[in-house]
């Protein structure tokens, strides 16, 4: 059984505690039973457990003592801080951490575009997260893909090469293979990976297309956004107009780089949050309940075959809806 190793170990306990036989494991599920030797009397339950599971992190092992994973002396104990005794017998249900259990493959209906034997895209919808985090471990693209591609496990992040948003819509490439995962991480470092956005945005943006060139780290006032700073790493968005009304603008943004949040920091910092983003200052219009951002073309040579590989996404009912609201046609964006 793994998991992570914090830094709430008690080193010279582990010898404190006399091991038992192991007792018979259901099928995900080890369950690890010890006697509470003299150097543990009168300690904390937590760091008893400590001793007996110093695999995982005393955070984990105390989120299993207060689900009832624990019992001392057949009873079952809630409270990490009981103090123990010696002769005691502590039993654990060593049910893995959130983490360990994200990169596991998940069956689900993926919504592919294209797929050869080197690299599939999906049309990803809003809601979807790509790559496990905390509060998403399981449900991901990523668990999709580990569940339909033979060897994605093998893989670095599971062939996942670029990541859109949660709330982000659209085209998505991922390698099948590890050649063409390198060859597709190369080609985006270099540039060569074409995408296009479809955005609606609070207030007129200006008629003329334009870049924005701004460097993007992390918000040092909230640790959940990005920012706008003079440390951040180099970060370049090209926006056109596709049409404006009402003070609202749908805009057509292409990236030179793919920096995280990138076009909904660099067109915030404009002073023209996107739609229904709430973490960078949007309001909700038309009928938006997520960000307006639609990843509506893709384009790169083959990493193998080398022949040009171009991809369009009609955007969703929703964002479809508030287009349409601004008089744009999405088949002429």
């Amino acid at each position: 059984m793994a998991g992570p190793t914090g830094d709430e170990g008690v080193p010279g306990d582990v010898d404190a505690v006399e091991d038992l036989a192991p007792e018979p494991a259901d099928e995900s599920v080890e369950r690890r039973g010890s006697i509470v030797g003299a150097a543990l009397h009168a300690q904390r339950l937590d760091k008893a457990l400590v001793a007996i599971a110093p695999e995982f992190s005393r955070s984990h092992l105390q989120g299993l003592v207060a689900s009832g994973q624990v019992t001392l002396d057949g009873t079952v104990v809630r409270q990490a801080a009981r103090k123990v005794q010696a002769g005691q017998r502590i039993e654990v249900a060593l049910v893995p951490t959130q983490e360990s259990r994200a990169f596991r493959a998940e069956p689900m209906a993926l919504p592919i575009v294209f797929e050869d034997e080197h690299l599939l895209v999906v049309d990803k919808p809003a809601g979807l997260v790509v790559h496990p985090a905390a509060g998403h471990w399981t449900g991901t693209l990523l668990n999709g893909l580990l569940a339909h591609v033979r060897g994605a496990a093998a893989l670095p992040r599971g062939g996942i090469v670029h990541r859109l948003d949660k709330d982000t819509s659209g085209l998505l490439v991922a390698g099948k293979t590890a050649a063409a995962t390198l060859a597709l991480s190369r080609a985006i470092a270099a540039r060569d990976v074409r995408r296009e956005y479809l955005a609606i945005v609070h207030g007129e943006v200006a008629a003329r297309p334009f870049s924005i060139e701004a460097p993007i780290g992390r918000d040092p006032r909230s640790r959940v956004r990005m920012a706008v700073v003079a440390s951040g790493r180099p970060a370049r968005t090209d926006v056109r107009r596709v049409a404006v009304a009402a003070d609202l603008s749908a805009v057509a943004c292409a990236l030179h780089t793919g920096r995280t949040h990138q076009i909904r920091v660099h067109l915030a910092a404009r002073g023209h949050p996107l739609v229904a983003d709430a973490l960078y200052g949007g309001r909700a219009a038309l009928g938006l309940e997520r960000q307006a951002l639609h990843a509506v073309r893709l384009a790169f040579d083959h990493p193998v075959t080398g022949r040009p590989m171009a991809f369009a996404s009609s955007p969703p009912a929703d964002l479809a809806a508030a287009l349409a609201a601004l008089g744009v046609s999405c088949d002429t964006t």
